[in-house]
């Protein structure tokens, strides 16, 4: 098998799919088979900059760089030969934010990351227009929050994009966008698989009198649905992903998606009453629903699409494993200053798989993970908490579990609200993301949190990265037939997944810990007040 992927690879057959997450950017190659055969990766983190969460542009570029270079090295010392040409790419990035730039394509204002909770104004008042739930991370609420604000910048806008947009145009000179992430910008009118027109004329002609100069629909991303072409890689984007040279111009692109599309194609959740979790630093939790929803429910539940077009409920939690993080290497510092070497991987599963041991209830220990703002509970601005009750079962078990439930919080609010309010039914729950990496503990919380089995594919590993190589091979490969007919005869037909029941204790331990939850709210909200 080795020596056909090297086959594949010299002669230019593999595929390629980079996806711009949180705290990682991640490259992953795959054969003819659909199977990651390189990887390559580049750790990176946001910056709050005058209260505002992002990342620079110099640092996406010297991050994808150096996700490409480590693919190259990967490819070089498993295969011996050199990765120069891909049969198609396809770029992937976290969904919503704001990068708004000029006509000479300079950027106006440092990148706005789907991290802010900076637009809750604009937010209401576009829900309320629209009559259609506006979340605040989408793209048309930072626009809108920066005209109430009156920020000069606006009149001089020539695009508004996501950053998988953004990334796509440098190497293909081509301003599209996948409808999935399409559908994080503005609302989308999934029987046209466009941008709801009636809504951009209602938008335009609330802005109209400050006389701005342009229309929105000239700003957003044209878009695209999987399958699609979206353009080549030119020279100049060669040199931009591989500044040796080495990588020749011409590989064709399949149309950039957001985070939450790849999740979907990656768990093979894209036809209707399936669904998954992802979670890592953020968790979003993706349904895909028969018929839309009785009503909105703004801030609670988005409403996106599927790379090809279908309509998409969204629990969606701006922290989930953010915190915990922080208290592992609080934990690894401990273990170092007692002369102790513990590698990250054995640290993690040794004190998440702690969890399993715990009190179903957590004891009484509750956490608060909000690093950032949190829209799903109202709160602002993130103060990470630990509180306990003074006569609690204080004990390592119960705090690891403790950590894992309270970074499902927020999405079990809005799950509430589709299945008891909305009475949406689903048939599986598909789970991915670093949350799942320790075996069993956090798929026993989230099948608890969750009150639904939930499945984790043997795959599930490989993430958004390899989901945009799977539309990408989509695009050259699809042949006329629909995306989950593609996954479900060139992908998935032999796939295996451990599927996990939740145990009627663990739902009931979860749903204790959860009305504490939600009483104690008010605490956070607080912090935010007295905690500069």
């Amino acid at each position: 098998m080795k020596d056909n992927d090297k086959k594949e690879i010299k002669d230019g057959s593999a595929v390629l799919g980079i996806e711009l997450g949180s705290t990682r950017i991640k490259a992953v190659l795959i054969n003819s088979s659909k199977e990651p055969i390189a990887q390559g990766g580049y750790d990176w983190e946001n910056q709050l900059v005058d209260n505002i969460w992002t990342y620079s542009m110099d640092a996406v570029w010297e991050g994808i760089q150096g996700c490409y270079s480590d693919l190259k090295k990967n490819v070089l010392e498993t295969y011996g030969v050199k990765l120069d040409h891909i049969k198609s790419f396809g770029i992937s990035a976290m969904m919503h934010g704001y990068i708004a730039r000029d006509k000479n394509g300079n950027l106006l204002v440092p990148f706005r990351t789907w991290r802010n909770t900076i637009t809750g104004e604009a937010s209401k008042k576009l829900t309320e227009l629209f009559g259609y739930p506006v979340p605040e991370r989408w793209s048309i609420s930072h626009l809108y929050q920066a005209i109430l604000n009156n920020e000069p910048h606006v009149k001089d806008i020539a695009s508004v994009q996501t950053l998988s947009s953004y990334v796509h145009e440098m190497l293909t000179g081509k301003r599209v966008l996948g409808i999935g992430d399409a559908s994080g910008m503005f609302p989308i009118d999934t029987g046209k698989l466009n941008y709801d027109k009636s809504m951009i004329k209602r938008f335009d002609e609330l802005v109209g009198p400050k006389h701005f100069g342009w229309k929105l629909e000239d700003l957003l991303p044209k878009v695209l649905a999987a399958g699609q072409s979206a353009g080549t890689l030119t020279e100049s984007g060669a040199l931009l992903l591989d500044p040796s040279g080495e990588t020749k111009p011409g590989i064709p692109f399949c149309p950039p998606e957001g985070d939450a599309g790849t999740g979907m194609v990656a768990t093979n959740s894209v036809t209707v009453r399936t669904g998954n979790v992802s979670a890592g630093t953020s968790v979003f939790v993706m349904v895909v629903l028969e018929h839309g929803l009785k009503k909105s429910y703004p801030n609670k539940i988005d409403l996106v699409t599927t790379p090809d077009g279908k309509l998409v409920a969204m629990s969606h939690g701006n922290n989930c494993t953010g915190e915990y993080d922080h208290w592992m290497k609080l934990f690894s510092e401990v273990l170092s200053s007692m002369g102790c070497d513990v590698k990250k991987g054995k640290l993690y599963d040794t004190l998440l798989s702690k969890a399993l041991e715990g009190d179903k209830d957590c004891g009484g220990l509750l956490p608060f993970n909000y690093i950032s703002g949190e829209s799903m509970t109202d709160v602002s601005e993130g103060r990470p908490l630990f509180v306990r009750r003074s006569h609690c079962n204080f004990t390592l078990a119960n705090f690891m579990r403790a950590q894992l439930f309270t970074a499902l919080g927020a999405i079990r609010t809005g799950m509430d609200i589709l299945f008891e309010d909305e009475h949406v039914e689903v048939d599986a729950l598909n789970g991915h993301g670093g949350f799942f990496k320790t075996p069993l503990a956090g798929q026993t919380m989230m099948a608890a949190a969750m009150h639904t089995p939930i499945s984790v594919l043997t795959t599930a590993g490989e993430g958004g990265a390899w989901g945009i190589a799977l539309l990408a091979s989509y695009a050259a490969d699809g042949k006329g037939r629909k995306l989950d007919q593609f996954l479900n005869e060139e992908v998935f037909r032999n796939s295996k997944a451990s599927t996990l029941v939740p145990k009627k204790e663990d739902i009931e331990g979860f749903d204790r810990f959860f009305e504490m939850y939600k009483k104690a709210l008010p605490i956070e909200r607080e912090a935010a007040r007295h905690i500069d």
